[in-house]
């Protein structure tokens, strides 16, 4: 995940101690298990694994996909909201909500298997960054 900006605004006050994840790229695993509907909506919960330039965290998340075609080679747009413990400066950690748009290209290699690679945005901890991600669907 490459790092954007802080596209929100905060006045330090005296306890500040600065954005989270400021200027840190961050690596995503995660693994989801839901269900398909027609072969084009998939709804689906998961857990996932976090590390901001060693900052590491796990997730929960909850992950919406639409396949635009029911062809072999075809656009998908998707929608991820996730709760995250993201350890950092902080004595126990910070939880946090994130929330994913996203959009790419799924490829059906056979009625059971297919991949997608896409991007998007993804906001969480005052930061917005841009994933690229790759995964296999089954």
């Amino acid at each position: 995940m490459k790092f954007l900006d802080n596209p929100i605004a905060i006045e330090p006050g005296p306890d500040w101690k600065g954005y989270y994840l400021d200027n840190q790229n961050g690596f995503e695993l995660n693994i989801t298990n839901g269900i398909k509907f027609k072969e084009k909506i998939f709804a689906g919960v998961g857990v996932g694994y976090l590390n901001f330039e060693g900052i590491n965290g796990v997730s929960v998340l909850s992950d919406f996909e639409y396949l635009l075609l029911k062809y072999r080679l075809t656009p998908l747009v998707g929608l991820k909201l996730g709760y995250s413990h993201i350890w950092n400066q902080y004595e126990g950690g910070t939880r946090t909500a994130s929330a994913e748009f996203g959009f790419g290209c799924n490829f059906k290699l056979n009625e059971n298997l297919g991949i997608y690679v896409k991007t998007g945005f993804l906001f969480t901890q005052h930061s917005k960054f841009v994933p690229i991600k790759m995964g296999f669907r089954f």
